[in-house]
């Protein structure tokens, strides 16, 4: 089963006066499944020691946030909190990639799909005034600009979540086990189908372009 505090889910989240904020950025939405299943996250070796430096500076202080959104998908898919410190003997054989090593927990605040277009104006003085949403794995958000993150992630009236695709996940991670053990399955170049909800996010937009025009 999911860890029994998801059913705080896209609550309030009190920010305190002192917090730290970064991006995660994953190769794919199966890592994120994982991520919420099992209340775990590992980086690269570079993200990790990142990480690692933000825990350490943070403690005693306050918490650190992370937003997550998967490469070229467009949008963020939710807001988790480190809950621990990295464990660099552990590695997870879960995730989708065998790169990443280390572990660390974290519990989940937020999981909503909300495309890029509501952080664009986020613009980060630390990345070379880019965008938010033009961050790479374990950009640190200045505190001001986290909090606004935070807000929108709160009151953002999402349609659709990985939620949503659960047992579609968990069907493929099944998949993907069984064809370790075996040998066959699945291949590396195999690119996976997309998930039930990417075609509803299409029509959702389609929806609002024919609104727009109408307007």
């Amino acid at each position: 089963g999911l860890p029994s505090y998801l059913s705080e889910l896209n609550t309030k989240v009190d920010v305190p006066e002192w917090a730290r904020f970064y991006v995660i950025k994953s190769y794919s939405e199966d890592d994120i499944h994982k991520s919420i299943k099992y209340s775990v996250w590992a980086s690269t070796e570079n993200g990790n020691r990142n990480l690692e430096k933000g825990w350490k500076a943070s403690q005693g202080k306050g918490p650190v946030y992370l937003f997550f959104s998967v490469n070229a998908s467009g949008q963020f898919c939710g807001c988790a909190q480190m809950t621990s410190s990295i464990d660099y003997k552990q590695k997870l054989d879960c995730w989708a990639d065998d790169k990443w090593s280390g572990k660390f927990s974290v519990k989940w605040l937020f999981i909503k799909d909300i495309p890029n277009r509501h952080f664009i104006h986020i613009i980060l003085e630390n990345n070379e005034n880019k965008p938010v949403t033009n961050s790479r794995d374990t950009q640190e958000v200045p505190i001001d600009k986290g909090r606004q993150m935070m807000e929108i992630f709160r009151s953002f009236r999402h349609k659709t979540s990985i939620m949503d695709d659960f047992s579609f996940y968990d069907k493929r991670q099944k998949e993907m086990e069984e064809a370790k053990t075996t040998g066959g399955g699945p291949g590396e170049d195999d690119v996976p189908p997309p998930p039930p909800r990417e075609q509803r996010q299409k029509d959702e937009k389609e929806k609002e372009r024919k609104s727009k025009s109408k307007d």
